[in-house]
């Protein structure tokens, strides 16, 4: 007679690797960590189609492969995470405590990188909108912002 047996695999929380003494390698934690269809991108993505606006995704042909295009407005919209883009908010401001001198360049490079693609798609003739991370909290402030952007 033979047994077949149902594993149940879930997402390890914190407290779950508390109480098992597992812990993720900071390698498995950066590689979880996705640059497409994130969270806040996810919410301007909604806004902006709730708005009844239709867009392209991440086009490659584009410097920087912008998260939202609109050609027919020759108009842009990254969504950028606070930590990873260096914006001047509190999430922006905090910095890794340890590994610095990875961190420091890696982060120092985004925001270059940033401006070097903002300066070749502006060359190109779109319009380039930056939505922040900590901007997507409040929804009707940024729909108006998003709104008069693509007027």
């Amino acid at each position: 007679m033979s047994y077949m047996y149902t594993i149940r695999l879930q997402p390890m929380s914190n407290k779950n690797m508390k109480k098992t003494g597992v812990k993720k390698s900071r390698r498995e934690i950066m590689q979880a960590v996705r640059s497409k269809n994130t969270k806040p991108e996810m919410l301007v993505r909604k806004l902006v189609h709730k708005m009844g606006y239709r867009y392209r995704l991440h086009k490659k042909g584009l410097a920087g492969s912008p998260d939202m295009v609109f050609p027919k407005q020759q108009k842009i919209i990254f969504v950028h995470g606070c930590f990873w883009h260096g914006h001047d908010c509190l999430s922006g401001k905090n910095k890794p405590s340890s590994n610095r001198e990875y961190w420091g360049p890696k982060l120092k490079r985004n925001m270059e990188r940033d401006k070097e693609n903002q300066a070749i798609l502006k060359a190109e003739g779109w319009k380039v909108f930056i939505v922040w991370e900590c901007e997507t909290k409040d929804q009707d402030v940024l729909s108006k912002r998003i709104r008069s952007f693509l007027k």
